[in-house]
């Protein structure tokens, strides 16, 4: 379903996030560091609604090369929705206010030792996107029609797990959890679904 970028898609979309059920947050002492991803709303060819991706430099230290939702660890003290909006400044230019949060989705852990909190956010001067070269090799515009596909999501099974492994077919690319889980999660999210995607399964080379 086309969705064009314009104030109705915007509540349209806060609506389904705040109607969303989103697992509370367990006070726990956990191993896992916080992190925060953003997944970030602009505008897309002829001002189509979607989400950007980034493809990450191939020099960083972890998870070189692989695709990503903006984002990174937590700093001491700071909340998931700050970290992602920092985030989005160091990597993408992006300057946004607290007003631009539309709201949250589950936390995913991850193999490499996080618990990831995507935040929804939509960005209304996206045009203006300046990529961090020492984090960010390329950025893309996926419309969120691309992720509402049919057969945009599969599931595999590998001999190192017995939980499926998620993949996100768009041009030729497998994109892999975490960032196939939480894309597919706001997806179903979209459709009104409160689907869990904490148990999908990463690739084993995103297990570092």
């Amino acid at each position: 379903m086309m969705r064009p970028f314009d104030d109705a898609t915007r509540w349209n979309i806060a609506g389904a996030c705040a109607a969303f059920a989103r697992l509370p947050h367990s006070d726990a002492p956990s191993a896992l560091k916080r992190a925060a991803v953003a997944i970030t709303l602009t505008a897309e060819g002829e001002r189509d609604t979607s989400l950007l991706l980034t493809l990450r430099a191939s020099h960083l230290r972890a998870h070189r090369g692989q695709w990503a939702l903006p984002g990174g660890r937590c700093d001491a003290g700071e909340t998931p929705v700050a970290a992602a909006l920092r985030e989005l400044d160091e990597e993408l230019g992006l300057k946004l206010a607290a007003d631009a949060v539309l709201g949250l989705l589950d936390d995913y852990p991850t193999r490499s030792g996080y618990l990831i909190t995507p935040v929804v956010i939509w960005a209304a001067d996206g045009e203006t996107i300046v990529p961090n070269p020492e984090e960010v090799a390329s950025v893309h515009r996926i419309a969120l029609d691309a992720i509402e596909r049919e057969d945009a999501f599969d599931f595999v099974a590998i001999p190192e797990s017995a939980r499926r492994v998620i993949r996100f077919h768009h041009e030729g690319n497998l994109i892999h959890a975490p960032t196939a889980a939480l894309i597919y999660q706001f997806r179903e999210v979209l459709a009104g679904r409160a689907t869990r995607v904490a148990e999908l399964e990463q690739p084993v080379f995103a297990w570092k």
